[in-house]
């Protein structure tokens, strides 16, 4: 009998979970929304108004106007592509910084280990978003800077995990044979060693993205963080603040969409660990 491959296995794992397709599908059409934004998007998120202000939902505007008269569901989809901007290349960079320093201080240990993982435990003792803060406050506000100071103060986590990870790969048989012949350490380290410790690393990528997008909306919603008129989510809902009383929809539809889009990524995060845990993966072999 033909066993199954791993890529089956993992479908159907995932696939048996039906919260996980629902966080997949929530993902997928937040993705094909930004990416499209510029066709679906009934009007300018930009196009202000002065006729409309703070019009309530209609069939003009479905899900009505701001303090300037810009329609809110075009400045939602428009504000998708900085949410999700922020959330990928966010992660892209703690995971990549990540990656590297657990795959070091894990193969090499000793001293290295000692020294990646002190610096490890000193990040972590100061609070992240107060740590992006006190850079923000150095630095100019802009969709640059906040991708690039929510990587590079997200890492720790994927570090400690990709260590975790190697100290238990690399005594296996293959490494060791890798070793006997002779092989290169960074062709150890990057051909036999990587591609296994990446299952638990895209799961920590995709709870990341979640984690990106909430600390993007909180910047901005404080001022921080991407600057008008360029839309985002959390200046949206500050504008509503201001407004809560006479046009509950400038705070209640940005902040569904914040709710949603972290939801169906946690949801996908859940699944994909769940599917990708070799345990489980053995079980269903045997």
């Amino acid at each position: 009998m033909r066993k199954e491959g791993l890529g089956s296995i993992y479908w159907e794992r995932f696939r048996q979970n039906p919260l996980s397709l629902a966080g997949a599908i929530v993902v997928g059409g937040m993705l094909i929304m930004a990416l499209l934004a510029p066709w679906i998007s009934p009007y300018p998120p930009d196009k202000i108004n002065l006729k409309e202000i703070l019009q309530p939902p209609s069939k003009k505007h479905l899900l009505g106007t701001d303090e300037l008269g810009r329609d809110l569901l075009s400045r939602i989809i428009w504000g998708s592509r900085v949410s999700l901007s922020v959330g990928f290349v966010a992660v892209g960079i703690s995971c990549t910084i990540g990656l590297l320093l657990g795959l070091i201080s894990g193969y090499f240990g000793g001293k290295v280990d000692n020294l990646i993982m002190r610096i490890v435990d000193i990040m972590l003792c100061f609070p992240t978003f107060f740590l992006i803060l006190a850079i923000i406050a150095f630095t100019k506000p802009s969709i640059t800077n906040i991708m690039v100071i929510i990587g590079l103060t997200s890492w720790m986590g994927v570090a400690r995990l990709v260590r975790a990870e190697v100290l238990s790969v690399k005594e296996r048989d293959f490494v060791l044979a890798a070793l006997s012949i002779g092989c290169s350490t960074p062709r150890i380290l990057f051909r036999h060693i990587l591609p296994n410790v990446l299952s638990p690393v895209w799961v920590a990528a995709t709870l990341g993205v979640a984690g990106a997008i909430l600390v993007e909306s909180s910047l901005s919603f404080l001022g921080l963080g991407v600057q008008p008129p360029t839309p985002s989510w959390g200046a949206i809902i500050t504008a509503g603040k201001d407004n809560l009383e006479i046009a509950w929809w400038l705070t209640l539809f940005p902040g569904l969409a914040i709710l949603i889009t972290v939801l169906g990524y946690n949801l996908l995060g859940e699944g994909l660990r769940d599917a990708l845990d070799p345990r489980l993966i053995l079980e269903r072999r045997r």
